[in-house]
């Protein structure tokens, strides 16, 4: 990872670490704003309706589900940003340089047609809701289980140590699904679907599914800490009181 790191600076200069960030931005605002949405407002009507908290697997099937819808809706952003990340390792000739996450989507659809837009969106959406019931249901469960010890309140230190275990769940449910969904995306017609990208993949072994765990944990856990850490603290003082 340090290695690749040095070698995009020495190459293309600093700014090169941040390419892709208009699609990652875009992939965000519709994959996590449609599964925080669904997740959030579910549970809330949920624990309401009850006058008391959901049980685990309640939170699971929930985090599943809005996972699962959110990861089909930001798939067309999602591809645009792994390629755009990809073409700082392609030779000059074959880099597709789309000049921002619009101009990415428009091109897709012009040149690929709209059901390219959704390559992967299988896979997609299968990880999207493996990592939201790591983040999302791991995240609630464990913040719940802290502060039943009675040890700790509702504070920043304790959404900061729920948010570092559910990023680590959400890493290591994860991972396999994201070396598949990176590979169909980035493929020019290598792999016939998913299944045959597993099957290429299973033949390198189990340590396959899990290349890149390192840099994973490095942008997923610390991305899952600041979400939710900014989450409660716009919660505690702009949103309603909910049962938590």
């Amino acid at each position: 990872m340090i290695g690749m790191a040095a070698n995009v600076v020495r190459r293309e200069g600093y700014l090169a670490l941040y390419t892709g960030l208009s699609a990652s931005i875009c992939r965000q605002m519709t994959y996590s704003l449609s599964r925080f949405a669904i997740y959030e407002t579910v549970r809330d009507e949920m624990n309401r309706k009850h006058n008391g908290l959901m049980p685990f697997y309640q939170k699971v099937l929930l985090g599943a589900f809005g996972g699962f819808v959110g990861g089909f809706i930001g798939t067309p952003a999602d591809l645009v940003n792994v390629r755009m990340q990809n073409d700082v390792k392609l030779q000059v000739e074959l880099r597709r340089n789309y000049a921002h996450a619009l101009d990415g989507l428009l091109r897709v659809w012009k040149e690929e047609g709209m059901r390219k837009l959704f390559s992967g969106a299988s896979v997609a959406s299968s990880r999207g809701a493996l990592v939201s019931v790591g983040q999302l249901s791991c995240y609630d469960q464990s913040k719940q289980l802290v502060l039943a010890t009675g040890y700790l309140t509702d504070s920043i230190l304790t959404h900061f140590l729920a948010s570092v275990f559910a990023g680590g769940c959400a890493t290591i449910l994860c991972q396999p699904l994201d070396v598949v969904k990176t590979r169909l995306m980035n493929s020019k017609l290598e792999y016939g679907g998913v299944f045959h990208c597993l099957r290429e993949m299973a033949r390198l072994g189990p340590e396959a599914f899990y290349k890149g765990l390192v840099p994973a944990a490095i942008r997923l856990i610390p991305h899952t800490v600041f979400t939710f850490i900014f989450l409660e603290q716009l919660r505690q003082h702009f949103g309603t009181v909910v049962v938590t």
